[in-house]
């Protein structure tokens, strides 16, 4: 048994936050069926493959695994009938459209709640279902712009440092939507009914931005870039780059790493200013000369022998090849039908009882169209009225 065994969610969304929403629900045993588009409007055709390399470039795609695909053009009459069926038998619904496009299709929360009140209906949007913000278009970047983790990151002499699309999309959105989707339907088992969550990319990036707003809240301070203790506004919080050209990540937050550290760098006398402002700059220089006479995987040998934390910083090569990363099974290696062997992220929820897995790969646009229409009880004959319409493919 898996821990989301007999949970059947539709997946409308197509590009980040929601695929990797999808992904962690379906890893622990959800049986996930993505509602492609018909047209252009799918991730493949704003982001196609370059030719020749679709097959693989699927089949390593993470995000798609453990989900069937199911291709309707809801533009169409038939097919939205097709998808009342779907919603009227599934547990979630997922979407990340802009507010109102579900309403002018006639699939939004309330149509579906009529066919099937214990339906958990998530909506993942930049900026959420109301406010003066909510119909803007936007990404991971808008979003962390707008709830002040952009503005703190980097050094504060240069403009702000990009953290890929990790922060909004895949935390704030996938992460949190999935949270928000698990605790609906716990709520669901005691009330008997479904509802919606509204999870806002937005909100997300804010509640994790609750301790550099409580300082703002207590005392009104509002940290720049690099000024801020945990965006490299002290030393004992950092990133130092080593003779070799890489570079080691020190966290000694607590006066006792902090000790230790400045112990095994042969600098005691700094002990007792971690938190000294007017030596921060003194500081942060004598570490920096320090760690540039000797290479990085030099330092780690000393470094981890005491509790330091210290972390070297990798790239995602080096990630990859981790003997604690391997041992954690963060890096998988599946035979495809197709492609052969190939490797995964993990599964980065461990557990004990019923452990996730990887049952399905992903799967080609429309590749179970036949067997989901099949299991709602169309008939073939009805399933080729269907796709003669264009209805389904």
């Amino acid at each position: 048994m898996m821990a989301l065994e007999g949970i059947r969610i539709i997946d409308r969304s197509q590009m980040g936050p929601g695929p990797y929403c999808t992904m962690l629900l379906g890893d622990l045993g959800a049986d996930v069926i993505r509602v492609d588009p018909g047209g252009g409007k799918s991730a493949e055709a704003r982001f196609p493959f370059p030719p020749g390399t679709e097959d693989k470039m699927r089949a390593y795609n993470s995000e798609e695994r453990n989900k069937r695909s199911i291709v309707l053009d809801l533009r169409n009459e038939e097919a939205r009938e097709v998808y009342y069926r779907l919603g009227a038998k599934a547990d979630v619904i997922l979407e990340q459209s802009r507010p109102g496009g579900p309403e002018r299709l006639g699939i939004d929360y309330a149509t579906m709640k009529a066919k099937n009140p214990r339906i958990v209906y998530c909506a993942i949007t930049g900026y959420g279902q109301t406010g003066p913000y909510r119909d803007l278009v936007g990404h991971d970047i808008n979003y962390i712009s707008i709830g002040g983790a952009l503005g703190i990151m980097g050094p504060k002499d240069r403009p702000p440092t990009i953290p890929s699309n990790l922060i909004a999309d895949y935390a704030s959105g996938g992460m949190l939507a999935a949270m928000g989707i698990l605790a609906a339907l716990m709520a669901r088992e005691r009330t008997g009914r479904g509802q919606f969550v509204d999870m806002s990319m937005t909100d997300g990036v804010i509640s994790m931005m609750h301790v550099q707003a409580a300082m703002f809240f207590i005392m009104g301070l509002v940290p720049g870039r690099g000024e801020d203790m945990l965006t490299g506004g002290m030393p004992f919080y950092n990133v130092y780059e080593t003779k070799d050209g890489k570079y080691i990540s020190v966290a000694a937050i607590e006066t006792w790493f902090f000790k230790n550290l400045c112990r095994v760098l042969g600098r005691e006398d700094l002990v007792g200013f971690q938190w000294s402002f007017e030596k921060r700059d003194e500081i942060l220089s004598t570490f920096r000369e320090i760690f540039r006479s000797k290479t990085r995987d030099e330092w780690l040998k000393i470094l981890l022998q005491d509790d330091t934390c210290v972390a070297p910083v990798y790239s995602i090569g080096e990630m990859a090849n981790d003997p604690h990363v391997i041992e954690r099974e963060m890096v998988i290696e599946v035979d495809h039908p197709r492609v052969g062997k190939i490797k995964h992220v993990g599964i980065p929820v461990k557990l004990s009882d019923t452990p996730g897995a990887v049952r399905r790969f992903p799967p080609l646009r429309g590749e179970h169209t036949d067997e989901v229409l099949t299991e709602l009880g169309y008939s073939k004959q009805e399933i080729d009225h269907l796709r003669a319409k264009e209805a389904v493919k």
